[in-house]
């Protein structure tokens, strides 16, 4: 069975409905992406050195990453001399082929590190203006659909119109929000929401920090204080340290990703905006390049439309095309 008959019956055995959001949400990669492909093809009908270094410039166009690129020409060059493919149109499956792979590497780290016993604790942390608040509320109503009790802390204390928000998503999905006035110590909201969590035997305590401090403080270290008070009521928490990044902005989203990584012990990306850019091959430079598993991504406006990353659907959505054309099937 050819690998993309195979990754067509794994979709087919999940639900239309995620399959759908996937297709949605990457619509404007894909057809950036894919208008893209077939004018390469046209243009070079033969596998060639000219027509690979075009394909590297596409590629890291598309935020791919400049190093996942250089691995992803080389393993096609390598596939393309063994499976003696003379014609560029042969070659589009077998490049989603390859992106699929590198994909599911650490497929099995994706998933929330959701304690079996007790509380889990989830530190969401990101820049102003990547989604971060309204991610936080989207993934609340996920675990809450998920048979999960969830609270949310209010920490971003800097920005009196994240309380306000939280507080909205709260109501929308019916969750309990803890929080304080603005300006109030954020190490002080999280204690707060500890002892609540602990008391109204939540599972999930979901907890906002600030993206910016309107002082002088530096944000790195008002975070790693947070994380102290926290380590320090619940031992081994927080559990996950998720970064939200906003999959519009390209490369700018990998250097936010490298400051975090540095100082809060990132577990895990949160990309949100994907159906909003034609650059969704961020996801591979990040995965690639930092090391850091996508658990989420935003695919669209409404609460339900903050999905699990998952590596198939992914590569279905970006090359839906390709995948659904019975010639490239049986050629692959």
């Amino acid at each position: 069975m050819s690998f993309f008959q195979k990754l067509k019956d794994k979709i087919s055995n999940q639900t239309t409905e995620v399959t759908d959001k996937f297709k949605t949400g990457l619509e404007k990669t894909r057809e950036s992406f894919a208008g893209k492909m077939n004018e390469l093809v046209y243009k070079y009908r033969k596998v060639d050195e000219d027509f690979f270094e075009e394909l590297e410039d596409l590629l890291i166009s598309s935020d791919v990453g400049v190093s996942t690129v250089m691995d992803l020409i080389e393993q096609l060059k390598d596939e393309v001399k063994r499976r003696n493919l003379k014609d560029t149109k042969d070659v589009q499956p077998v490049i989603s082929e390859i992106l699929a792979g590198m994909l599911d590497e650490g497929e099995e780290s994706q998933g929330l590190n959701l304690q079996t016993d007790g509380l889990t604790i989830i530190l969401v942390v990101g820049v102003n203006g990547v989604g971060k608040t309204t991610s936080i509320g989207k993934m609340a109503h996920y675990l809450k659909q998920d048979g999960k009790k969830v609270m949310l802390a209010a920490g971003d204390t800097f920005r009196a119109g994240a309380i306000d928000q939280l507080e909205v998503w709260g109501e929308r999905i019916g969750v309990d929000v803890i929080k304080q006035q603005a300006g109030s110590d954020p190490a002080a909201v999280m204690y707060d929401a500890i002892q609540a969590a602990k008391s109204r035997k939540a599972d999930v305590l979901l907890c906002d920090t600030a993206g910016r401090l309107q002082n002088k403080v530096n944000l790195m270290n008002e975070l790693e204080k947070v994380k102290r008070v926290i380590e320090r009521e619940v031992p081994g928490a927080p559990h996950e340290v998720l970064l939200v990044l906003d999959g519009t902005t390209g490369q700018n989203a990998m250097s936010q990703a490298k400051t975090f990584g540095k100082s809060t012990d990132v577990t895990g990306i949160v990309l949100t905006k994907l159906d909003g850019t034609a650059k969704g091959g961020i996801i591979m430079a990040i995965k690639r390049e930092l090391d850091i598993p996508v658990k989420f991504v935003g695919l669209g406006e409404q609460k339900d439309d903050l999905q699990p990353f998952a590596a198939d659907q992914f590569v279905y959505g970006l090359f839906k095309d390709v995948l659904d054309s019975p010639e490239d099937l049986q050629q692959s």
